[in-house]
């Protein structure tokens, strides 16, 4: 399909191009950009672009308020990016809840691990408040980074509200089903869409896919698919007393880990992780109900049981895939995919909404009019979007990577895993760097990928270590051959998730 982009009218007054591009989004479905998924990047965007001038059209299949188990917890990196999109407020009025760090209960020991305080962060450090500033210039002591959780919904309905009053961005509810393609040179130059049950079509200088995890476009432009190998299954826990309040809690046993972090004044959400074909939830064991009941239930603390055990049988059952889906490079002339749709991590360390952020901000400082005045300038467009690609795995390789092997260390079903769990949780309790490293990366203060090779190789040499100086003296020579096998398999956890941030 042929599409005309309409002239350019540089010399006409601010007010009147305004007039003219909303002219073109409500009646020709006509913008600089159409973004598809009014979702957590998807909204970021909106806002961002629009910022900058430019006329957006988003497009969201329902604006109903989301009822979801996950993107729930806001790494203090993300509050960061979200205060640099000018977004803040949407956590407030919301019952969002102050995070301070982790909570670590390892067979019922444990170890706090807060945010660290005056971490540096692209040179300078993140605020735990808006007046860490004026703090800083008192000679106080600033305040400790913190993160927030809350209600998906309420916080995406808060997102959605900024984008839609916005003067130049036009929020739509349409279910987009294919993209359209220029019939000169194949470039995207929309998407085809169904509006209260009509066919329409929506153009722009360029198409943004961030329709998530479960994206119906994605498969067209890359062969792998998502891996998913666990699911999360998601209870509400109402007026849980929990060991650490204003933290989140991560709980390690002899199962997958289980995660606990208040997401209101009275809710607290509980994340089972399930792994694919465990017998403990088959059927003939009671499903997964029969799993939380007989083998979750007694390994929480004691004061978190009465809450779960009453959210079991109250709660409709609802689970999420855990999916593991490297980045790839957007190629696509008039296309670029972004969010779950393009690259997703174990949601163990609640990294997802933190990276997606942090992607809007980068994103829209590439694209900004100064580096493309023009999105449908489409080899300049894929020359910004490659080196997004590479810039951005500062933050995101940091992220996927440590979800990805914390994950393995932590639903741990072999010896030498279970070795590196005890020695990962070990090494938190030396406290100091040992818990601000590893911490700050998982919060997304600390972008350096050699500070998250350096700590778990650490955490690899201390658990053989442990794994030596445990049990007889007189079996130390073969413990010490045996901790080779350790090391070993520290090396299998993670090399294959740094080679997969290394391809393009």
């Amino acid at each position: 399909m042929a599409h005309h982009r309409g002239p350019r009218h540089d010399l006409m007054p601010l007010s009147e191009k305004r007039r003219l591009a909303k002219d073109r989004r409500q009646l020709h479905h006509d913008a600089d950009v159409v973004i598809v998924g009014a979702g957590i990047l998807g909204c970021a965007l909106a806002v961002a672009l629009g910022n900058q001038g430019r006329s957006v059209l988003l497009l969201e299949r329902s604006l109903k308020e989301p009822d979801r188990i996950v993107g729930e917890l806001l790494q203090p990196g993300g509050v960061a990016a979200l205060e640099k999109l000018g977004l803040r407020d949407c956590l407030e009025e919301i019952d969002a809840v102050k995070v301070f760090g982790y909570d670590v209960i390892y067979f019922g020991e444990e170890v706090r691990i807060s945010y660290p305080a005056n971490a540096l962060h692209d040179g300078g450090e993140i605020e735990g408040d808006e007046k860490s500033h004026t703090d800083e210039m008192r000679g106080t002591k600033r305040k400790r980074p913190e993160g927030r959780s809350f209600h998906h919904g309420r916080f995406i309905q808060r997102l959605r509200q900024k984008a839609m009053e916005k003067e130049n961005v036009e929020v739509v509810e349409a279910t987009a089903t294919e993209l359209v393609r220029s019939e000169y040179n194949g470039q995207i130059v929309g998407v085809e869409a169904t509006v209260k049950g009509e066919k329409d079509c929506f153009f722009g200088g360029l198409t943004i896919i961030a329709d998530g995890y479960a994206s119906k476009f994605r498969k067209e432009f890359r062969e792998d698919a998502p891996v998913v190998r666990s699911k999360f299954w998601g209870l509400e826990l109402i007026d849980a007393k929990l060991p650490m309040p204003n933290h989140g809690h991560v709980i390690l046993g002899d199962g997958a880990p289980v995660l606990l972090y208040q997401i209101g004044t009275h809710e607290t959400r509980a994340l089972v992780d399930v792994p694919d074909n465990v017998p403990s939830a088959s059927i003939a064991n009671g499903g997964v109900k029969g799993h939380l009941k007989n083998v979750v239930l007694p390994s929480l603390p004691a004061e978190v049981r009465p809450s779960f055990e009453a959210a079991i049988d109250r709660d409709r059952l609802r689970s999420m895939p855990n999916s593991w889906l490297p980045p790839t490079t957007n190629k696509q002339p008039g296309l670029v995919i972004l969010g779950d749709a393009m690259n997703m991590r174990h949601p163990l360390t609640g990294g997802g909404m933190t990276v997606a952020f942090n992607d809007a901000v980068m994103f829209s400082e590439l694209l900004s009019p100064t580096n493309v005045p023009m999105l449908d300038d489409t080899d300049l467009v894929l020359k910004q979007m490659r080196a997004f690609h590479w810039q951005r795995k500062g933050l995101s390789s940091v992220i996927n990577i440590l979800a990805q092997a914390l994950y393995s260390l932590f639903a741990a079903d072999d010896s030498q895993l279970k070795a590196l769990q005890m020695g990962c949780f070990h090494y938190f309790k030396l406290g100091g760097n040992c818990i601000d490293g590893p911490v700050g990366l998982l919060a997304g203060i600390i972008r350096q990928p050699f500070v998250l090779f350096y700590h778990f190789f650490a955490v690899a040499l201390y658990a053989m270590w442990i794994y030596i100086m445990t049990g007889s003296p007189l079996l130390i020579p073969v413990r010490m051959l045996s901790s080779v096998g350790v090391f070993a398999k520290a090396c299998v956890v993670i090399f294959p998730y740094i080679f997969s941030e290394l391809r393009t």
